[in-house]
């Protein structure tokens, strides 16, 4: 005769199974886990870095190559934040100011009026109601007619001399360069140094594809136009060829058929000048601006500057909300520089890396766990070790301006984590609660999306 077990003896051996799972190490699952996956052809040729820290205690209960570099893509962001939050202050402000220079008599200002940057990448964006370039035009219209100045006899000189002339950083890749997710930064940045391009495409594939608008318009660049049309579902393949400072540029590759209103969005090649066509615009049709001689440039070293008004960017805390969540490139190399600007008086990409290397030295950081040459993660050169990451992300959560960094980071999986994405490089930092991580991979085979699913396996472990 058949025997059954009884309901509560059944329920003791069935609890007694998820106990037994449920208690084995982390450390083994994890590593289970990562056996796994190294075994996954999608990780034929790839690297993997992986890297756990218990926040509390500061144990590491697990690590694959945390010490050897790799190629972080924006999750090196988390470096640049947090160097930057300790060393320039949550409540940092950047100043952009508009002065004259010579007299104004009778209600007419008889000399230019400057502006003069500091560096500031939130000077017109959208992001913020103080910084859209609609309310700081009317500003500085409004600072015109408090000081009586109703009718200016010179010129509109937009001064982005203070920091170094060349706005990217070495080892950019070109295909990024003209494209908005390659805005360099300079002293005097307008729009977040960008611009879109509204296109349609015809009708079938190898149709030509026709430009509809430019917003804001471009003065003085001619933009070749080298488009075609792609295939079904083939998605965003158009790429901007601009360089910083060049007046011509082209626009190659596909869009998708039957678009009538596609967009893409390319960096401004000079935002000073950019901005100054646009102040003078505004000035001539307000009927206050008489003289179209426009420069950028002024070697008078006796100048003498007198303010009309000096414009504040939101706080450090409000632009590293958006740096993480959006991943603005330019808001980190503009970081850099500040950093370097303000600790070594040279506003340059070279100078602003030296401190924060230095700065994190000192925070007891291998100098060579952090080998970058920009801000934003951009460059293919960079190599960041996944155990700096978790450095870095541990030395966080002891500051006071902590709760203001973990609100910028995104949220994936249910997680709060930057990640970091490149061809063939995909990498994730952050937090879990109780856990601080850093997972990279570098040459992976396939698609995004299902290294990410992979990705995100192991890391639910985490949870």
């Amino acid at each position: 005769m058949q025997k059954y077990m009884k309901p509560i003896t059944l329920f003791v051996f069935l609890l007694s199974i998820v106990v037994h799972t449920n208690s084995q190490p982390i450390t083994k699952q994890l590593e289970d886990e990562v056996n796994s996956l190294m075994k996954d052809p999608q990780m034929n040729c790839a690297s993997l870095g992986f890297y756990v820290r218990e926040q509390n205690t500061g144990k590491v209960i697990f690590n694959k190559n945390g010490k050897i570099g790799m190629v972080p893509a924006s999750s090196q962001k988390i470096l640049t934040a947090v160097a930057a939050l300790d060393i320039l202050g949550s409540d940092f402000k950047y100043e952009t100011d508009l002065s004259y220079a010579g007299k104004i008599e009778n209600e007419i200002l008889n000399g230019d009026v400057y502006l003069m940057g500091y560096g500031d990448p939130t000077l017109g964006s959208s992001r913020y109601d103080s910084t859209n370039s609609k309310l700081i035009m009317a500003t500085w219209m409004n600072a015109l007619a408090i000081n009586n100045i109703k009718q200016i006899n010179g010129k509109v000189i937009c001064f982005d001399k203070n920091w170094e002339s060349q706005t990217i950083p070495g080892g950019w890749v070109w295909d990024d360069i003209g494209n908005y997710y390659g805005a360099g930064a300079s002293s005097l940045n307008w729009r977040e140094n960008v611009y879109d391009i509204i296109l349609q495409s015809g009708k079938k594939e190898n149709d030509s594809v026709h430009i509809v608008s430019i917003t804001p318009q471009l003065k003085d660049i001619l933009l070749t136009n080298e488009l075609i049309t792609g295939k079904p579902g083939s998605g965003d393949n158009a790429f901007i060829y601009l360089a910083p400072n060049s007046q011509q540029g082209f626009i190659r590759g596909s869009i998708p058929p039957n678009q009538s209103a596609f967009k893409i969005s390319g960096a401004l090649p000079n935002p000073a000048m950019q901005l100054q066509n646009e102040l003078t615009e505004e000035l001539t049709k307000k009927g206050i601006f008489a003289n179209n001689n426009l420069s950028n440039t002024n070697n008078n070293a006796d100048l003498v500057l007198n303010n009309l008004h000096t414009h504040y960017s939101p706080t450090l805390d409000k632009i590293i909300y958006w740096f993480l969540r959006k991943s603005i490139n330019l808001y980190g190399e503009a970081l850099v520089k500040t950093i370097g600007f303000q600790k070594k008086n040279k506003g340059a990409t070279s100078a602003g890396i030296t401190v924060i290397k230095d700065f994190y030295k000192e925070k007891g950081m291998d100098p060579n766990a952090i080998n970058i040459l920009d801000g934003s993660g951009l460059s293919p050169s960079n190599r960041v070790t996944p155990e700096a990451l978790v450095s870095t992300l541990t030395y966080a959560t002891s500051r006071p301006w902590f709760n203001a960094f973990n609100n910028a980071l995104p949220e994936f999986n249910g997680i709060k984590m930057k990640s970091g994405t490149m061809t063939g490089v995909k990498c994730f930092t952050g937090y879990t609660g109780k856990y601080s991580f850093a997972i990279m991979i570098n040459n992976y085979n396939g698609t995004s999306s299902n290294i990410v699913a992979k990705m995100y396996k192991l890391l639910d472990i985490l949870k």
